[in-house]
């Protein structure tokens, strides 16, 4: 039992490490120096909140660099809720690039990253509303999980759990389930199908971590009574980095690069304050969260002498030559291993062996000649050794995983000559697919399914291709990992790194994620087919509802080499009534079926990631009327609403606000702005005059949400109009029509209560609350216990044309195929004045 424990602690530790970067680590004398500090610590801090980017980078950076503790972020979600600002990718996608951001993150402020099951599926008020949604049970199973696993002496609370309905309820939710999972993770009757893994623990301290932002101002903070909280200095200078913490702290956050929060450092005094809300309370040291805890080597039986060899490794570091205190880091590794099974013995062996390879510029790579390979596929392998000091260090053996194949060697690696080896791995072909662990199996609204619990909370890919490098360091053995990587130059960035991905033979793609069937004729829908090796031959079927019919019932297909990619078209013709179904792409592939549908997200802030989801599109048959208007689309953070208008059956051209000039403008009929486009395009609002003129002159401008701050410019509308932060969270929300008669509600298509149904995660947001009698509020709704909303859909004839304000949650509903969603869209398009009505009937 124990030998499980310590080896999955150290299958977590490597996962982490190598999910840090891709690129291997060559840390300098001052970074090495600072391991061998954070050795001879051993105190855990656990951070807990309820996004990427509610944590406090400050705080992490401060425990991690200036008190070497070992400090970690729980992120309840992978932030699946939010919007992008750097692409078109929302939900389980954006979880991805969001997952990724965090780790980024910590390999800048020296943390590590967990998280919990939980889904985030977009804002809620309150925390009753947000446990209505998450299973709390299983989401405060994972707080004591990660508890357990990390036994963090202090845990600190980015939120209050006093204070529900004053911030988004995942905020409050997350802290009331750390507060409650402070007691129970020392429990054994609470969870103990984990306690095959971890033991109960009982952390001494929970705090919570005031802000400004918690107050609502600076003044409003700098006048509270913080006689009852303690304060950390946090506003370090780092001489041997030439960085304060605030610095370090603003790079990290940097990092959330798709919710558009780079932030710049910052010098000088800083304090942050923390609450004392259960636990231990502070006698000796008052700005000590370690006081009476120890922190030392004494708090492990046998560690006393570790820690004693410990601090004289650091007393004679030589900064010149890190490699003079490999002898004795070699004597306390053996010291360590030697030590009965702990929880610090294989995070303290991982350290030191980093340390160890740090201090001889020990150089181990292993490179594939291709960044993808397939099940049962065989690999080449590059090895490169090299060995930069004057250490004596042999390479014994070289094991190959999955296929557990050794290669004896027993070469030694002199002072700064390479060792450049090549071997063949074979994949075995149960080989399991590079994907989020937390993806493979189909989600619900509030929650993602990891049914394996040790890997309930890992922050990256679980990676299986490795070699196991074991050297001989002045006769002491030692193994070391090595992920298997793929090496490219680019001619601009250079030397470049991408994890090797095992991805399927074959991948399939419904080219169109929603298709509508309005006329009830027979469609020719697409489907593109991905080898992923050479000399793929099988058959493409689309998996349709017994009363759709399609034809012909499958198709052959063959590709030569690897990547390249064919389309097959099927006619499918929908039943007369309507109906909505979810379509799937099979292929068959020697009697083995493949129903995956392969994404690459590949920015360069991240790490390239394969996720494969289920091959599937939805299928409508519906009552959808459309006009013909050509629209001018302005794309803001990043939405799907114009591939979705051009399934409508639109003309839809994307345009920047550079392009925009009155005679450009004349080629459309309508201008929609995409989703926080003012917010985000610093440069539109320059050309909002010509907008309005385009309205003036009998044209129509839909602008969709934005957030309420200063990058709105006072002309946003033709009309006073002020945003706020108003929204209706319950998708489900009863909608009141407060002008029945309008155009928009009535043409092309007739809305009804109907059309309001089947929403997903939110109505609609940043509600306009004060705006000019000129504008026509067309519908009102609200979440339970509060005030009618009018502000999610506002009219205005200005002009000869019109000004539309919308809040509705459009961007989510239409690629989520919310009928709807289409319907109410279609009659904004089609809105116009009678007399601009009349003079194109005239026209015509």
């Amino acid at each position: 039992m124990l030998k499980n424990k310590v080896v999955f602690i150290v299958t977590c530790l490597l996962l982490f490490q190598f999910s840090n970067a891709q690129k291997p680590q060559k840390p300098n004398a001052v970074e090495i120096y600072n391991q061998i500090q954070k050795l001879n610590f051993l105190g855990s801090v656990l951070y807990i909140a309820a996004h990427p980017d509610d944590e406090n980078t400050r705080l992490i950076s401060y425990f991690s660099n200036e008190i070497k503790a070992r400090t970690a972020y729980l992120s309840l979600t992978r932030g699946d809720g939010g919007q992008n600002l750097i692409g078109p990718e929302l939900r389980e996608l954006l979880g991805v690039i969001r997952t990724q951001e965090l780790i980024e993150a910590r390999k800048i402020d020296g943390g590590e990253q967990f998280f919990s099951r939980a889904n985030d599926f977009g804002f809620s008020k309150n925390p009753d509303e947000t446990f209505e949604i998450w299973d709390k049970e299983k989401v405060l199973a994972d707080v004591v999980w990660t508890i357990r696993k990390f036994q963090p002496d202090v845990i600190i609370n980015r939120f209050d759990h006093r204070s529900p309905g004053t911030t988004h309820g995942h905020h409050t939710a997350s802290a009331i389930l750390s507060v409650e999972a402070f007691d129970l993770s020392n429990n054994s009757e609470r969870f103990p199908e984990q306690l095959q893994w971890y033991a109960p623990w009982q952390c001494k301290r929970i705090f919570f971590n005031p802000s400004v932002w918690f107050y609502g101002s600076q003044e409003k903070f700098d006048a509270a009574d913080k006689s009852k909280f303690i304060s950390l200095q946090t506003g370090v200078y780092y001489p041997s980095l030439g960085k304060s913490n605030q610095e370090i702290a603003a790079l990290s956050r940097s990092s959330h690069k798709s919710q558009g929060f780079g932030s710049t450092g910052s010098r000088g005094n800083d304090i942050e304050y923390l609450e004392l809300i259960n636990g231990n309370p502070l006698l000796k040291e008052p700005s000590n969260i370690f006081d009476g805890i120890d922190t030392s080597w004494n708090r492990v039986k046998g560690g006393k002498s570790i820690g004693e060899l410990l601090h004289r490794i650091e007393k004679k570091f030589d900064f010149s030559n890190p490699s003079a205190s490999i002898p004795d880091l070699l004597k306390a590794y053996k010291m360590i291993l030697a030590l009965d099974e702990n929880h610090w013995k294989p995070i303290k062996l991982e350290e030191i062996k980093n340390t160890i390879t740090a201090c001889a510029g020990l150089y181990l790579e292993a490179v594939a000649n291709e960044d993808q390979a397939t099940p049962g596929s065989e690999l080449k392998i590059k090895i490169e050794a090299i060995n930069r000091s004057e250490t004596p260090i042999t390479l014994k053996s070289i094991t190959s995983f999955p296929d557990q194949k050794n290669t004896v060697l027993n070469r030694p690696l002199n002072n700064n000559t390479a060792e450049i080896l090549h071997i063949n791995l074979q994949l075995p072909t149960d080989v399991p697919y590079s994907q989020p662990n937390w993806l493979k199996e189909r989600p619900t609204v509030g929650m993602y399914q990891v049914s394996d619990q040790k890997n309930i909370g890992l922050p990256d890919i679980i990676r299986d291709v490795k070699l196991e490098f074991e050297l001989l360091i002045n006769e002491t053995t030692i193994p070391f990992e090595r992920l298997v990587v793929y090496k490219f130059n680019d001619k601009v960035k250079g030397e470049m790194y991408n994890y090797l991905d095992i991805i399927p033979e074959v991948s399939s793609r419904i080219v169109d994620q929603i298709s509508f069937f309005n006329s009830g004729n027979t469609k020719k829908m697409a489907v593109r087919v991905k080898a992923g090796k050479d000399n793929i031959n099988g058959e493409v079927r689309l998996d349709l509802d017994e009363n759709w019919n399609v034809y012909p019932p499958y198709i052959p297909f063959s590709l030569e080499k690897k990547d390249s990619e064919k389309t097959v078209y099927f006619d499918v013709t929908p039943p007369k009534e309507a109906s909505e179904i979810t379509a799937k792409s099979i292929v068959l592939l020697d009697n083995k079926k493949q129903d995956k549908e392969q994404y690459i997200i590949n920015y360069d802030h991240i790490s390239k990631q394969q996720v494969l989801l289920p091959s599937e599109a939805k299928f409508k048959k519906l009552d959808l009327k459309t006009t013909k208007e050509k629209i001018g689309y302005i794309m803001g953070a990043g939405d799907d609403v114009p591939e979705c208008l051009n399934q409508m059956g639109y003309s839809v051209t994307l345009i920047t606000p550079e392009e925009i000039n009155s005679r450009y403008l004349n080629n459309f009929d309508v201008i929609i702005t995409g989703i926080r486009a003012y917010n985000t395009l610093s440069f539109l609002k320059f050309r909002q005059h010509l907008l309005l003129e385009f309205v003036k002159r009998g044209k129509t401008l839909i602008v969709q949400y934005n957030t309420p701050d200063k990058t709105i410019p006072a002309n946003i509308a033709p009309y006073p109009l002020t945003l706020s932060s108003d929204r209706v969270t319950d998708e489900n929300a009863a909608v009141t029509f407060l002008a029945p008669d309008h155009a928009i509600l009535n043409y092309p298509n007739k809305i009804t209560e109907k059309d309001f149904k089947g929403w997903t995660q939110e109505q609609g947001l940043y509600y306009p609350n004060q705006f000019d009698a000129a504008f026509t509020p067309i519908l009102s709704s609200h979440d339970k216990g509060e005030t009618p909303k009018k502000g999610a859909l506002l009219v205005a004839t200005y002009g000869k044309g019109q000004y539309i304000y919308t809040g509705l949650s459009l961007f989510r509903e239409l690629p989520m195929g919310v009928s709807g969603a289409y319907r109410l869209i279609a009659n904004m398009i089609a809105l116009k004045t009678p007399e601009t009505s009349q003079t194109e009937e005239t026209q015509k």
